[in-house]
């Protein structure tokens, strides 16, 4: 039997696809529930079909949704629970209570998913575990590799701050409404030797510059904002070609990169808005 919506009506202005089937609601929660984290956080709850199970364990849990009908019925549903908590608000910029690390779950609305987890990778918010559903692409890019083309700023950022796994991929009929793209859920655990959030928030910055025009080689990306003489010192020193472009580089050997441009040109890796969470 398919899960209910409960009356709820999906909203396209929210990015909404309501899931429903029962293995990926078990698979999702189980990912989530296995976390060693004392809290959960869910974003994007809708109609609560994940908020269910997810408080079956007795975990406090904090749901975050913008959708004011969403908020009423997760509040008819689960509000005489002491251990449910509601976040009426947007899951890129709301405050978040303090706290141990989450485990963090979502069927993340298609329209904000990046800019929802780019903020959880250059903000201090402490997390265990995530297990976040986007679309295929998304999850492509995520898991992109040197060469490739989904591989770019959103791939590397997310590679050096976590260790990524596939637990799944849904087609539309898993949704109602059905999408017209297919759907991929990720577990993300933190790394030990990710860099610190300033270190992450200053390589997005250096990112974007590298990747401001793909079909151009590093160089000519960087040559508005580093000297000549400092381009070429970079390049050598990390023995590559003076023609390579920014897609061929492997992420860890960018955190290398950024060590030197930031000892060339200190100031040229403080531009990062920790309010801008684009990717």
């Amino acid at each position: 039997m398919e899960p209910l919506a409960h009356g709820l009506t999906p909203k396209k202005s929210f990015g909404q696809n309501f899931l429903i089937q029962r293995s990926a609601i078990e698979g999702i929660t189980g990912a989530a529930l296995a976390s060693s984290a004392t809290r959960i956080l869910e974003i994007g709850p809708g109609p609560g079909v994940l908020t269910e199970p997810l408080l079956t364990g007795g975990r406090s849990l904090w749901a975050v949704d913008l959708d004011p009908e969403a908020c009423e019925l997760l509040t008819l549903r689960f509000g005489d629970r002491s251990h449910f908590h509601l976040i009426q608000g947007d899951a890129v910029t709301v405050p978040l209570p303090d706290g141990p690390p989450w485990a963090v779950v979502g069927n993340l609305p298609y329209n904000a998913a990046t800019a929802i987890l780019t903020r959880f990778l250059v903000d201090p918010i402490p997390w265990e575990r995530m297990v976040l559903m986007f679309q295929l692409e998304v999850g492509q890019k995520l898991m992109g590799k040197p060469g490739e083309k989904a591989y770019g700023p959103l791939s590397i950022l997310a590679q050096v701050a976590s260790r990524m796994t596939r637990l799944m991929k849904l087609g539309p009929g898993a949704f109602r409404p059905a999408p017209k793209v297919d759907s991929v859920v990720l577990l993300f655990e933190p790394r030990a030797d990710a860099p610190g959030i300033e270190r992450r928030r200053e390589l997005l910055s250096l990112l974007h510059r590298s990747f401001a025009h793909r079909r151009k080689t590093l160089a000519n990306n960087w040559q508005s904002w580093l000297q000549a003489d400092e381009i070429k010192t970079i390049l050598e020193s990390e023995n590559l070609s003076a023609s390579i472009r920014a897609e061929a580089i492997p992420p860890a050997q960018w955190l290398s990169i950024l060590n030197k441009v930031s000892a060339v040109a200190p100031s040229s890796t403080s531009t990062h808005d920790p309010n801008n969470h684009s990717l």
